[in-house]
C-alpha cells in the first residue's frame, strides 16, 4: 500500500494495480485520522482511494456549532471538489482504464449523494447516513437557506441518480427520519439507475465511526463495509 497527501486530499494506493478508483468525502469534522483509516482500509480492499480534503482552502476550521458550519458550506463548491476528484483517480495511473465511484459519511455521505446525481465519470455511489432534507434536522434553519450555497435539497436531486447507488442509515438517527429515507428510496426508483436504501435498526448517526463510542454499532459497521466492498466490487470492477 503506497500513502500520500496530494493537493486535493489522501491518496492511498493498493499493491495491485490498477484498481478501481473511489472518492471518499469526510464528515463535518474534515479529512480526520478517522476518515484516512477509512481510506487505508479501503485500499487494502483493492481500491485506489482519494479521501477529498472539503476544507484545503480554509486557513482555519473551528466548528463550535456543527449545523450552522453545513449550512455555511457552498453545496456547488464541494460538487465541483468531487468531480475534480473524480477526474484525479480517472487520471492516474494507477486507476487507468477503471471505473471510479464515490462514498462519504454524514455530510460526507451527503455529498455522495449529490455527486451521483450530477457528476461525471462516476460508476457508483455509496453514501452513508447522508443528509437528505433541508425541510428539518440539523440543516433547518428558521430563517431559510442561502439558495447560493444550498440550491436544492439531496431529496430534490435523488431522481436525477447517473449511476448505482447503495445508501446506508440507522433507524435512530436524530437527523435523518424514517420518513425522508422513504422519500429518497421513492425518488430514486424514478431515475432508472439500479438504487437501493438499507436501514439498519437500533442503529443512530455516525454508527461507522469506531472513534465515537457513544455513536459506533460493531456488528452494523461490519455489515455495511461488506456489502459496500461487494457493492463497489460489482459495479467498478
Amino acid at each position: 500500500m503506497h500513502t500520500a497527501d496530494v493537493e486535493l486530499g489522501y491518496y492511498v494506493t493498493p499493491d495491485a494495480l490498477p484498481a478501481p478508483g473511489v472518492v471518499m468525502i469526510h464528515d463535518v469534522w474534515g479529512l480526520t485520522d478517522h476518515t484516512r483509516d477509512l481510506a487505508r482500509r479501503l485500499a487494502a480492499e483493492g481500491f485506489a482511494v482519494l479521501a477529498l480534503d472539503l476544507y484545503r482552502r480554509l486557513d482555519e476550521v473551528k466548528i463550535e456549532n456543527p449545523g450552522v458550519w453545513m449550512r455555511a458550506l457552498s453545496d456547488p463548491q464541494a460538487i465541483a471538489d468531487a468531480q475534480a476528484a473524480i477526474d484525479f483517480l480517472a487520471a492516474q495511473p494507477a486507476s487507468a482504464g477503471r471505473r471510479v465511484g464515490i462514498t462519504g459519511f454524514c455530510m460526507g455521505g451527503m455529498y455522495a449523494l449529490l455527486a451521483g446525481c450530477s457528476c461525471s465519470g462516476l460508476s457508483a455511489t455509496v453514501p452513508f447516513y447522508g443528509l437528505l432534507s433541508h425541510r428539518h434536522g440539523i440543516l433547518y434553519d428558521a430563517n431559510g437557506l442561502d439558495p447560493a450555497r444550498k440550491p436544492r435539497e439531496p431529496l430534490d436531486a435523488a431522481g436525477e441518480l447517473v449511476c448505482p447507488a447503495l445508501a446506508f442509515f440507522g433507524d435512530q438517527d436524530e437527523f435523518i427520519p424514517l420518513e425522508d429515507i422513504e422519500q429518497l428510496r421513492a425518488r430514486m426508483a424514478h431515475s432508472g439507475q439500479p438504487a437501493e436504501a438499507i436501514v439498519y435498526p437500533g442503529a443512530g448517526h455516525a454508527f461507522m465511526n469506531d472513534t465515537r463510542p457513544d455513536a459506533f454499532r460493531p456488528d452494523t459497521a461490519a455489515d455495511a463495509w461488506t456489502k459496500m466492498v461487494g457493492f463497489l466490487r460489482a459495479r467498478l470492477g
